[in-house]
């Protein structure tokens, strides 16, 4: 069962402090069943009898037993809850690092709402289990079982009414938890499905005002909304029917036992003191037995969200790490692609059919297509986003595949075609590229990528994703980002489709000359970005439909051809 293998995995190193929660709730309910029989004797044996020395000496004894038992019972919550928070902490940390060690085809097929409840709702589930089973583990059963001993052993004829009462508190447990199973599944769905409505609808805020979709988008939240409380209504009305069903029970059973008590006490059979005292274990197997109904009303939801949780930790990453990884490179900064083909899981068709590619160092390669031609897929092959389903990328001449992530992730500069910008400040994203990067050294990478004229001072604030920027200005950003790490390939994927002409040729200038040494693989809509490229690669649905410079392709290619005379017109095609 994943719960317990979660639960087993991470208790594990904490078996110490497991160990003395046991130790602590032993003692402390021990002390509990001890209490009653004490009063019995006082009952009995001191007020009946009038010996007030027997009432104190007892008494002084009771408050001593009560003391250790309070002591055990703070210690045992305190440890159980530290236990808890840690096995809590670890998962989340467990799942957010393999997430990260996911390929994008992963990450989509689990779903990024899907992902952030099971990393936030579903491990809080498990941990409030982790805690309702700790506080448990040893006080209910203990206290149920030495009760039912101890009632025993202070009249064995008025026993036969808790041997009847326990099994069916056990019947009726079961059949409800069986009936939250499948709610608790259902509820975890239904979280899902509002926090995906919820994401896309304030991501598409715009789209849906532009529209005018308010009322159904509203409408369509309600519907996720009303499943999810209808399911959730029904989830409740289960789980709280089981405490008074064994509350009532168990009062049924009270009744019996002060009516047949009562008769025992006036023929002489029993004393008032173990009546009371055999009520007195009745009420402690009641609680017994609803500290572990607590305990179980948790256990469906936290097994639906362990199989959650399991599931994104057994999903075996695409990109797994070489097993002995390459660790020098024979030729840095160049890059190679040789009749990579590559398909999309799930997908009828490729979506690059055989290309090869060469990038040098100290050269800047361009590659141009239509929209859909896999330009922006070639770039996530060389950066190892994806591994070619044909071919071999090599990347300074070793397979990519065998190379060390971290000396891969060193090598190589991307700037993506949607630029994402994290919560902070100017300087704190630009240190993403480089963490020890000094202030000039920022200001140098934010003037060759021409933004000076907004960035203010590096402490600017930027909000999340860029929002309270444009969109020139966060690919100025994402390229200055990435000219701060100065690696030995730079792989720009449309950085200026954003930019007006005027601001693309000074920053195509100015990253031009700073990238002088480097391997530089550019995608560009724009014809006129590539017109001075060393060399420029035609894509057509996938295929290499060309490959040399702007004059070789205007003589040769007539894709090529076709894209300059649509985008720049005859004077530059003839």
């Amino acid at each position: 069962m994943a719960l317990w293998r979660l639960l087993a995995g991470h208790l594990r190193p904490r078996r110490r402090a497991v160990a003395a929660v046991v130790l602590l709730q032993v003692a402390q309910t021990a002390a509990l069943l001890y209490l009653p029989t004490l009063n019995a004797v006082i009952i009995d044996d001191g007020v009946f009898a009038g010996d007030t020395g027997l009432i104190l000496r007892l008494g002084a004894v009771m408050a001593g037993v009560s003391l250790v038992q309070g002591a055990a019972t703070l210690a045992a919550v305190h440890l159980s809850a530290r236990t808890a928070m840690g096995v809590g902490r670890d998962l989340r940390e467990a799942v957010y690092l393999h997430v990260g060690r996911l390929s994008g085809q992963e990450v989509g097929a689990l779903g990024v709402p899907s992902l952030i409840t099971r990393t936030t709702n579903d491990v809080q589930q498990i941990q409030t289990f982790a805690l309702s089973l700790l506080t448990a583990i040893v006080a209910a059963p203990v206290m149920a079982v030495g009760g039912i001993v101890m009632a025993v052993l202070q009249d064995v004829a008025l026993s036969w009414l808790l041997v009847a009462l326990v099994p069916v508190l056990g019947v009726v447990t079961a059949v409800l938890v069986g009936r939250m199973r499948p709610l608790s599944r259902a509820v975890q769905e239904r979280v899902d499905a509002v926090n995906r409505v919820l994401r896309e609808q304030i991501a598409g805020v715009r789209v849906t005002r532009a529209f005018v979709r308010q009322d159904a988008e509203r409408a369509r939240f309600g519907r996720a909304n009303a499943e999810l409380t209808d399911v959730s209504t029904r989830l409740g009305y289960t789980s709280v029917a089981l405490m008074p069903l064994v509350v009532n029970l168990v009062n049924v059973c009270g009744v019996f036992v002060i009516w047949a008590g009562a008769q025992r006490v006036g023929g002489g059979g029993l004393g008032v003191g173990e009546l009371t005292v055999f009520l007195t274990y009745l009420a402690m197997i009641q609680t017994a037995v609803l500290t572990a109904a607590f305990v179980i009303m948790n256990l469906p939801r936290a097994e639906v969200c362990a199989v959650r949780v399991a599931e994104v930790l057994d999903t075996e990453p695409s990109l797994a790490p070489p097993a002995r990884p390459v660790r020098r490179m024979r030729a840095p900064g160049r890059v190679e692609l040789r009749g990579v083909r590559f398909r999309y899981p799930g997908a009828e068709d490729d979506v690059l059919h055989g290309v090869d590619l060469v990038g040098r160092p100290g050269t800047t390669t361009a590659i141009v297509g239509s929209t859909g031609s896999g330009k922006s897929t070639l770039l996530g092959l060389i950066r190892r986003l994806s591994d070619p389903t044909e071919g071999t990328v090599l990347f300074g001449g070793e397979d990519a595949t065998t190379l060390d992530p971290d000396l891969l992730a060193r090598s190589a500069s991307m700037v993506e075609q949607r630029p994402h910008l994290f919560s902070g400040t100017v300087a704190t994203n630009l240190r993403l590229g480089h963490a020890r990067a000094t202030d000039d050294e920022l200001w140098h990478a934010l003037g060759i990528a021409q933004a000076r004229d907004f960035v203010p001072d590096l402490d600017a604030p930027v909000a999340q994703g860029g929002a309270n920027l444009s969109g020139g200005q966060r690919q100025r950003l994402s390229l200055a980002r990435a000219l701060v790490r100065r690696t030995p390939v730079y792989l720009l994927d449309d950085p200026f489709s954003a930019l007006d002409h005027t601001t693309e040729s000074r920053v195509r200038q100015a990253v031009a000359a700073e990238t002088a040494d480097a391997t530089v693989i550019v995608v560009a809509q724009r014809v006129r970005a590539i017109l001075d490229a060393d060399h420029i690669v035609v894509l057509d649905e996938g295929r290499v439909a060309g490959a040399g410079t702007h004059e070789e392709l205007v003589r040769d290619s007539p894709v090529y051809r076709e894209i300059v005379r649509s985008q720049l017109g005859e004077e530059l095609v003839g």
